[in-house]
């Protein structure tokens, strides 16, 4: 694993770097495998890189869309991720509709949508090698109780190693998240990080020895591939001087 750490002034700088890094994971993955995939983060932080990326005179039909995590509400409620992002990025250029992938959230149970999306990937990545499906990109943020994606803290999706989609939970509430797994899978991960909120977690996922189950981010290591946390600030004081 490649690990780097970057600070910047605000949040501005840092989405320029991560523009910057995402349309290099993308010539790179057009060039040496003829598409890109990256799964998609929620919150507000990513929200501008997707305005920018909806900017972009990118190979449309070459990208494929996915989501790290999903609530489990309809792609209408303003919370819903994929719409989101269908507003600032995707609705905005001409991608193929088939290639965005969003979780499902309509059926009734959650455990059959996250099943659902877990044989979307394996059609999509694997139909014929037994390999786990490998994006080339996932964006991730992180909460101010150290969650990623929708892992969080002692609850029992942190566990599970043997798929590639699971029900999270917050307060009770159903989310459909990738696994720990499939995101440490990635060729590249991004965090985008901001806010003096988040410098607790921040010291404890960098901290030489921590409880993981109580800081999930912490459980975010690619296993060969990059990592890349890039944070303003007011969230990075504390590794500051990291190395």
């Amino acid at each position: 694993m490649s690990l780097n750490v970057e600070i910047f002034a605000d949040l501005s700088p840092l989405i320029d770097r991560a523009l910057e890094l995402t349309l290099g994971a993308i010539q790179a993955a057009i060039a040496q495998r003829g598409r890109f995939t990256i799964a998609l983060a929620g919150g507000n932080t990513p929200q501008p890189l997707y305005e920018q990326l909806a900017t972009q005179d990118l190979p449309w039909q070459d990208i494929f869309i996915f989501w790290g995590d999903e609530r489990y509400v309809p792609m209408s409620d303003p919370q819903s991720n994929a719409g989101m992002a269908a507003k600032a990025w995707l609705n905005q250029v001409n991608i193929p509709p088939e290639n965005i992938f969003p979780m499902p959230t309509q059926a009734p149970d959650p455990q059959e949508a996250a099943q659902t999306y877990a044989q979307q990937l394996q059609a999509f990545f694997r139909p014929d090698a037994p390999e786990w499906p490998r994006f080339d990109l996932v964006l991730l943020g992180l909460g101010s109780d150290g969650h990623t994606a929708s892992l969080f803290p002692h609850t029992a999706a942190l566990q599970v190693c043997d798929r590639t989609v699971t029900v999270g939970s917050k307060e009770g509430q159903p989310r459909l998240t990738l696994t720990v797994p499939i995101l440490n899978e990635a060729r590249c991960i991004l965090f985008l990080v901001t806010g003096a909120n988040k410098q607790e977690a921040l010291t404890q996922i960098f901290a030489e020895q921590s409880d993981a189950t109580q800081f999930p981010a912490r459980l975010i290591q690619p296993r060969d591939g990059q990592l890349f946390w890039l944070l303003d600030t007011a969230a990075g004081e504390p590794l500051k001087n990291y190395r």
